[in-house]
């Protein structure tokens, strides 16, 4: 874990509490610090961290370093150090101040990963601006004794694990999204021989942001499987218990079979229905266990094709057949329709992308 902090180098009190991190955090992640905007640019260009760490909130080369570590993929967490408490805010030496910085300072402090606050009463305050809900409170060992320097450091560093276990697929290399896409593939047949040996190597493989995203998306046991059929040698992680940020409206991916009802004797209504409810909300789980529908014997294609016609949904059911060779490897010899690659289909392809997106 690669973590930058960036603070203003004139308040003292900061800058203890930023020493004190890189210091009890040394030996678990590699830690620097820069406390001016052109060294911040220099520094990320070359270190490419995961995580950038903000601590206050009015100074403008703070922000500014925030909206570049977002562009360049990196994750904010922001301390504001209690320069939002509405004392704060209020006094009048701020007043003209706040006027021209208050829209950059609430857009900023909405748009970072995750903000600590250092106390219950800050998290309070912080709650009642509702710019961000993701508040962790963890006490600041320079200013009470109810924490020790060490305990602060642990709890800084669970967050910073937090920030960096959710939404995992946006952070997942290019080598690591097709092998999720075999092993989906394998998962979901259960036979290795529907995989050529060249497409699956376990070299290199993020374990720990696939299986991640696995449990999130619910799909861990088709992951599992697949990684077994295909004898691959994965990280062993309980992620069901891992701490993680979804969106506010995020739930659970359900079965298929849940919402639109069991099987019911009729394949082309069944697949029908299962379209339907993918087009109303696209998902992996949901992409999978069509993909499982569609290679069964039972299919009658024309038929098939001839509903999906009959019902307006021949556009984009190919569409979605161009999404599900991508996410599942869903072969054309498979598929009702030919696959199709437009606009439409990358709709498709961001709401599966962005469903844990923060």
């Amino acid at each position: 874990m690669k973590i930058l902090h960036i603070y203003p180098p004139n308040d003292e009190t900061v800058a203890r509490h930023v020493g004190l991190l890189t210091e009890g955090l040394c030996h678990s992640a590699d830690v620097q610090t820069v406390t001016s905007l052109s060294e911040f640019k220099s520094r990320i260009q070359q270190f490419h961290p995961d995580i950038v760490h903000c601590h206050g909130c009015w100074q403008y080369f703070v922000v500014s370093a925030a909206h570049t570590a977002r562009k360049r993929g990196s994750r904010v967490v922001l301390s504001p150090h209690g320069q939002l408490q509405p004392w704060v805010m209020e006094e009048k030496s701020l007043q003209e101040k706040l006027h021209k910085t208050l829209l950059w300072q609430k857009r900023s402090v909405e748009q970072a990963y995750a903000l600590i606050a250092f106390g219950k009463m800050e998290q309070k305050h912080l709650q009642q601006l509702k710019w961000n809900p993701r508040i962790e409170v963890i006490l600041n060992s320079l200013i009470t004794n109810s924490t020790t320097s060490q305990e602060m450091c642990s709890q800084t560093y669970a967050v910073y694990q937090k920030v960096l276990d959710s939404n995992t697929l946006e952070q997942m290399d290019e080598h690591t999204q097709d092998m999720l896409a075999t092993i989906i593939k394998a998962g979901t047949l259960g036979d290795a021989r529907w995989c050529q040996k060249s497409e699956y190597r376990d070299q290199e493989i993020d374990w720990r942001r696939m299986l991640i995203y696995a449990e999130h998306q619910n799909i861990r046991n088709y992951v599992d499987y697949g990684i077994t059929i295909l004898g691959l040698s994965a990280l062993s992680l309980d992620t069901e218990h891992l701490p993680a940020y979804f969106p506010e409206s995020y739930q659970r991916p359900r079965s298929i079979k849940k919402l639109i009802g069991d099987y019911k004797g009729d394949e082309t209504d069944y697949l029908l229905r299962m379209i339907r409810q993918v087009e109303k909300q696209p998902l992996m789980l949901h992409l999978i266990e069509l993909s499982r529908e569609l290679y069964r014997e039972s299919v009658n294609d024309d038929r098939l094709k001839e509903a999906l016609e009959e019902k307006g949904l021949t556009k984009y059911a190919s569409r979605l057949m161009q999404v599900l060779s991508e996410q599942t490897l869903l072969e054309e010899g498979f598929m009702p329709l030919d696959p199709l690659d437009d606009r439409g289909s990358q709709q498709i392809r961001n709401s599966i992308n962005n469903h844990l997106k923060i």
